[in-house]
C-alpha cells in the first residue's frame, strides 16, 4: 500500500521582509494614484471653466481692477480698445498650423487707463528663410479687439533664454515682455478672434487638459498596487504537509 501525503493544506504564513516591501510598494503605488487623480480633479475644474465661459457674456477689459484675479477669468471672452504698439510687436517661434511652421504675431495693445496687453493676434507662415522675418503691422489708431482670455504658463523649456531684444521670441510670457519693455504689461493676453483682412490665422485650439490621460495613470497605479497586494497573499500561502516517505 503506498505512503500517503500526511497533510497537502496551505497555511498563511506571511514572512517579515516581503510584507514591509509589499506595505512599501502599495504605499507608493497608492501615493502615486492619489496625486494623478487630484491633478485630474484640477483639470476637470478647468474644464468646467472653460465650458461657463463658453456661454458667458464677454467682459469689458477696461472695466477690470488690476487686482483682478485673472485665473477666475480664464477663457471668458474679452474686450479691449486702445492702440497697437507696432514697434513692440513679437513673433512667437516654432508654431505650427496645418502642418506648416509659423509664428503667432503678439503685439502690445496700449488701454486708456495706461496700461498695456498683449494681443496675439494670429499665425502667420514663415518665409522661405528664418533670417527674413515676415511682416504683418497692426491696424494704426484706435481698433476695438475682442477674444479669448488666457494665462500664459511660465513653466516652459527653453532651447535658450530669450535676450529681450528683437522681435523673435520662444515663448509668450507677459512678465519678461514687461521687464524688456518697461510697459505695464497685464498677466493675460488676449486671443483675438474676431477676422480682420490681415490674412493672419485664427483658429486658437481648445485646451487639451488631459483629463483622460490622468484617469489613466491613476487606475494604472491604482493596479499596482492592487497586484502587489495579490502577490504577497499568493506567496504566502505555504504548503505545511510532510511527506510520510521519511
Amino acid at each position: 500500500m503506498p505512503n500517503p501525503i500526511l497533510s497537502g493544506a496551505r497555511r498563511f504564513r506571511p514572512r517579515a521582509v516581503p510584507t514591509l516591501a509589499t506595505i512599501a510598494a502599495v504605499l507608493l503605488f497608492a501615493s502615486a494614484g492619489n496625486w494623478q487623480r487630484g491633478r485630474m480633479q484640477d483639470k476637470e475644474a478647468l474644464r468646467a471653466l472653460l465650458d461657463i465661459a463658453a456661454q458667458s457674456a464677454p467682459l469689458d477689459l477696461s472695466s477690470l481692477p488690476a487686482a483682478t484675479d485673472w485665473t477666475a477669468l480664464r477663457f471668458r471672452t474679452i474686450a479691449a480698445a486702445g492702440e497697437y504698439d507696432a514697434a513692440r510687436q513679437i513673433l512667437i517661434d516654432n508654431r505650427i498650423h496645418a502642418g506648416r511652421a509659423g509664428y503667432d504675431v503678439v503685439t502690445p495693445l496700449k488701454l486708456a487707463d495706461g496700461r498695456v496687453v498683449l494681443v496675439a493676434r494670429g499665425w502667420i507662415a514663415q518665409g522661405a528663410s528664418r533670417t527674413a522675418l515676415p511682416d504683418a503691422p497692426p491696424p494704426p489708431g484706435a481698433v476695438a479687439v475682442s477674444g479669448r482670455l488666457a494665462v500664459p504658463s511660465t513653466a516652459y523649456l527653453e532651447l535658450k533664454a530669450d535676450a529681450g531684444e528683437g522681435p523673435l521670441w520662444q515663448n509668450l510670457d507677459p512678465a519678461r515682455v514687461a521687464a524688456a519693455t518697461g510697459l505695464p504689461v497685464l498677466p493675460v493676453v488676449i486671443e483675438q478672434t474676431e477676422m480682420t483682412a490681415d490674412g493672419l490665422v485664427r483658429e486658437w485650439p481648445a485646451p487639451d487638459f488631459g483629463v483622460e490621460t490622468h484617469r489613466m495613470y491613476m487606475l494604472q497605479w491604482y493596479v499596482f498596487a492592487a497586484l502587489a497586494v495579490a502577490l504577497w497573499l499568493v506567496l504566502n500561502w505555504r504548503r505545511t504537509g510532510v511527506s510520510a516517505h521519511e
